[in-house]
């Protein structure tokens, strides 16, 4: 499989109203819905410079349609960045500590930035990987954002769309600089940066839920049993994703596999119908 020759990567250059502030647990009252969202979202600006930074390097290997995609795929990133910041300037609102969980994204990525450059889009299409997948969970099982507000609701909806949309820039990419070396050189670096890039986001995500549940009175075994409940049970959304995401370490693997692009034209309908004057770049 490869990318489809009519996919269009289209920045959405849409700008969200805040979460109020009275919305504490934004997610229809529940806080370990709410804390797992803000989690995420918290390691999302410097997540997603990291992956800008890792993709435009190469941006003088690549020509044509792959050249278009990456200017795109910069484009999407930097404006769920910024949308992502002002998210997070809320949540930091309702008295939970953003800047410390920040300084732990940042501390994990600048040791991921000392790895050679290779690795360091090895680990950028891993992770590009992990958030399609939770994207395409998100947008098939509306039980994920049941409740939420509307402003919050169309801006994890608008991200996923364009999570998914460009799933596949930063692996062509990827399979493009290293056309110099062997099939199987390759597949272990994928496999290796995965596995690592997954460990680091279940510990900074997780490290992350702690902190915003702790700061709600929510500790210990309590913690621990209505996180597990959430992600894996009721709706589970890692349940969900769990047999999508698995399908990366195929030696044959690429994003459009699973060719999802049902999934953003109901969407993308309403963001239009909601957002007239900001839904197209």
């Amino acid at each position: 499989m490869s990318t489809p020759q009519n996919l269009t990567i289209r920045p959405r250059n849409i700008s969200f109203a805040p979460v109020g502030k009275d919305d504490r647990w934004w997610l229809g009252g529940d806080p370990f819905a709410t804390a797992f969202f803000n989690a995420l979202s918290v390691t999302f600006p410097q997540g997603e410079r990291f992956f800008m930074d890792a993709v435009r390097r190469y941006k003088d290997q690549a020509d044509g349609v792959l050249l278009e995609q990456i200017n795109a795929f910069i484009t999407q990133e930097a404006m769920h960045t910024r949308e992502h910041v002002a998210f997070n300037r809320q949540v930091a609102v309702h008295g939970f500590d953003v800047a410390g969980m920040e300084a732990r994204t940042r501390k994990r990525l600048d040791f991921a930035r000392t790895r050679h450059p290779r690795l360091q889009l090895g680990a950028t299409i891993a992770l590009e990987h992990f958030t399609a997948v939770l994207a395409n969970a998100l947008l098939s099982d509306p039980r994920h954002l049941e409740g939420a507000t509307p402003e919050a609701r169309d801006l994890w909806r608008w991200h996923a769309v364009e999570e998914i949309e460009h799933k596949s820039v930063a692996f062509d990419t990827f399979m493009a600089v290293t056309k110099d070396i062997t099939a199987f050189r390759r597949w272990h670096i994928r496999v290796w940066t995965m596995v690592m890039a997954t460990a680091l986001l279940f510990i900074v995500v997780s490290q992350n839920m702690r902190d915003l549940l702790a700061r709600d009175g929510i500790r210990g075994w309590k913690a621990w049993a209505g996180t597990m409940k959430l992600l894996w049970f009721k709706p589970g959304m890692l349940r969900q994703a769990l047999g999508p995401y698995l399908t990366y370490f195929a030696p044959r693997f690429h994003p459009w596999d699973h060719d999802d692009r049902n999934l953003l034209r109901d969407a993308e309908q309403e963001l239009s119908a909601a957002y007239p004057a900001g839904a197209l770049a």
